[in-house]
């Protein structure tokens, strides 16, 4: 009788949650479901594996810092499965663990340890941590630190070391295996390492490793060329100089590696690297610099640990095949690819420079399984030839952040079936979103389950002003379905802001308080989303990229998915440029042809005078033979901005949007020098 009476109410569930427009959001409920318990499990294990490193005997090597325990741990449970294929070269995780011994007992060498616990510098009391201190608030001052002198002061009567506990070491490598085996050094010998974007030279270089605090610099031997011009300024610093590798260069730069050969392989005690506190600054990451110079990322103990259930989340395991081409100083190279890889004990294939041509031909070889993205390598990929090679691979999963919708479905199309899961996160961020339905152009959920377990919000936001919108009680506001918000994260123990080396000053405008209620604080990501009505999460803009024009916010993103819509456009990079005696900034988009079309002017204007309004239509063309990308695939908008539309300047071919004509014409000299006078209407 019960059941006959719920029948009626269980048939008008479904118009009720579609009354109340949650039927759409429901429709994922199974996926979140799943995602939230996979989520809450990984959560638990990293706090076990956290646990047992806090307990375990400090003069064995699983009683140290997150990532030399569970190398360790690895290379006891995993001893002979593969954990890295580099080349023709392959290393098992208890050669991995061999060989970063050796770089950590030459690093100990030089902090002056003794092999003894708690001898020698490998103390780590209230002095050493008071040290620490002082070294951190003088990371990022300018002022060049002694050569072996310094932070690490001997006590009376002995010699002072070279690298004082927790000192900073930069690692300027290409990927390779030995840029592991000197981080994973590193890490058991208490030291902090620093990753540098291995294109940097002379002044941003100087400044990196000033920011840092560095006390040494190991540098790859086919850097040395580059660098002599360097050197002198780098040994005022006060350096210590290591090549990783034999060298033919000035006396005074040591061959690291050499070093490291020499000694034992042995296990080195934990207690040397294990944290006084799990936030503690273990390393280094430098931002992209897209905007100015890079600054140092806090990277600590618990990043560490989180970083370990990436692909965990992702659903891969340790049988898996993982790819990773991507430079190991991002973030997405070293902690999601590697640290990501040592958390499911799986094998990675380490390329140095990622090879569109090779790519599937590498999958083939070794069986991979996993791919990990960035930005532009799929599109590289989809616009390569067929060759057999694509058809005949074992990848199941791609992984990363930055793939466009149109990109997305053209890889599926070419390259499936397999599933993209496409992912949002900074470098210093204290959030990280997962499309794990693998909805295109979607890079993750808005489910209360999700936001459950990874707290954020998307609030509002003014273009104009650069600051999020508030009511009359001084909070932010909530935005709804289909309106950009500027994605917000809550900071706690669990979900920390660590900033910078340096000064405060560096992360000002990252931290937001009263958000909500009085007194909460929120990191600001800087990046405006979109939740649609069935919860997906997709990217909108910079808050620096988003610009203002004819008194209207432009999306770069929205602009440059339009152009890309056409067949002749391979690559499309759109930006606002400053026009003299005009209020904002005008859009300009540089674009690169698909081979082997031409340009169409009359169909590109017909197709932005369909599918843009007004306001949102480029002004400016750039006809390129590539686009200007970072080292990590990022679009170089800021550079591009800056080098405006003068035809006398740019040798590409330039193009101006006229009005009165509709049509996109030669920007010619006159027709710049008529603009220039206000005789040329845009």
């Amino acid at each position: 009788m019960a059941t006959l009476l719920l029948l009626p109410l269980l048939l008008l569930l479904p118009l009720l949650l579609l009354k109340l427009r949650l039927w759409p959001q429901l429709r994922w409920l199974a996926a979140d479901l799943a995602f939230a318990v996979r989520a809450l499990r990984c959560k638990r294990a990293l706090r076990a594996r956290a646990l047992a490193s806090a307990t375990a005997d400090p003069e064995g090597p699983e009683g140290g810092c997150s990532l030399a325990s569970r190398l360790a741990q690895l290379a006891r449970q995993r001893a002979a499965h593969t954990f890295l294929i580099h080349g023709a070269r392959r290393f098992s995780y208890a050669e991995a663990d061999r060989e970063s011994n050796r770089a950590a007992r030459a690093f100990l060498r030089a902090r002056g340890w003794d092999g003894g616990p708690g001898g020698g510098a490998g103390g780590t009391g209230e002095g050493e941590r008071a040290a620490q201190g002082a070294r951190d608030a003088a990371a990022g001052s300018g002022a060049a630190p002694a050569a072996w002198e310094g932070d690490g002061a001997a006590e009376a009567g002995k010699a002072a070391v070279p690298l004082a506990p927790g000192a900073t070491v930069a690692l300027l490598l290409p990927a390779c295996p030995e840029f592991l085996w000197l981080w994973f050094g590193l890490a058991k010998a208490g030291l902090r390492a620093a990753f540098v974007p291995t294109a940097l030279r002379r002044g941003p270089l100087l400044h990196c490793l000033r920011s840092c605090g560095a006390r040494a610099l190991v540098l790859a031997p086919e850097f040395l060329e580059s660098l002599e011009p360097d050197l002198l300024a780098l040994r005022a610093m006060g350096l210590c100089l290591w090549a990783a590798g034999p060298t033919t260069h000035p006396a005074g730069i040591g061959d690291l590696l050499a070093e490291a050969s020499a000694e034992v392989d042995g296990p080195v005690p934990g207690y040397l690297s294990a944290p006084q506190s799990i936030m503690d600054t273990c390393l280094y990451i430098f931002t992209s610099g897209t905007t100015g110079l890079p600054k140092a990322a806090r990277i600590s103990h618990l990043k560490i640990l989180q970083c370990q259930g990436f692909y965990q989340l992702c659903g891969a395991c340790q049988e898996d095949v993982i790819y990773l081409a991507l430079p190991l100083y991002h973030m997405s190279g070293s902690l999601l690819g590697i640290v990501g890889c040592l958390g499911i004990g799986a094998t990675v294939v380490l390329k140095s420079k990622f090879s569109a041509g090779q790519f599937w031909e590498d999958c083939q070889q070794h069986g991979v399984t996993v791919f990990q993205y960035i930005g532009e390598l799929c599109r590289y990929l989809v616009n390569q030839p067929p060759n057999k090679a694509e058809r005949g691979h074992k990848v199941r999963l791609a992984v990363g952040s930055g793939l466009r919708p149109d990109t997305w479905e053209r890889f599926m199309r070419r390259f499936g079936p397999l599933q993209v899961l496409e992912t949002y996160g900074l470098t210093e961020g204290n959030v990280a979103t997962f499309n794990y339905t693998g909805r295109p152009g979607a890079v993750g959920r808005a489910s209360w389950l999700y936001k459950h377990v990874f707290p954020f919000s998307l609030i509002r936001y003014d273009v104009t002003t650069g600051e999020p919108i508030r009511d009359t009680r001084g909070h932010c506001v909530a935005t709804p379905p289909g309106e950009p918000g500027l994605l917000v994260a809550p900071v706690s123990q669990q979900s920390p802001f660590l900033g910078y080396a340096g000064g405060p000053e560096l992360a000002l405008g990252k931290l937001l308080k009263d958000v909500f209620r009085p007194g909460d604080v929120f990191f600001n990501t800087g990046d405006l989303l979109v939740c649609d009505d069935q919860g997906f999460l997709r990217f909108h803009d910079r808050t620096g990229d988003t610009f203002r024009w004819k008194g209207e916010n432009v999306a770069t993103t929205e602009v440059a998915g339009t152009l890309e819509a056409l067949d002749f456009l391979q690559e499309v990079n759109v930006y606002g440029v400053t026009v003299p005696g005009h209020e904002g900034r005008a859009g300009m988009a540089a674009l690169v042809l698909r081979p082997p079309h031409s340009l169409d002017l009359m169909q590109l204007y017909a197709h932005v005078s369909e599918n843009l309004p007004p306001y949102a239509r480029p002004r400016f063309l750039r006809l390129q033979e590539s686009l200007a990308t970072t080292e990590t695939f990022k679009q170089q908008k800021v550079r591009m901005a800056k080098e405006g539309f003068d035809p006398s300047v740019l040798s590409d071919p330039l193009y101006i949007l006229d009005q009165a004509r509709g049509a996109y014409l030669p920007l010619t000299p006159a027709r710049y020098s008529a603009l220039l006078a206000g005789d040329l209407r845009i």
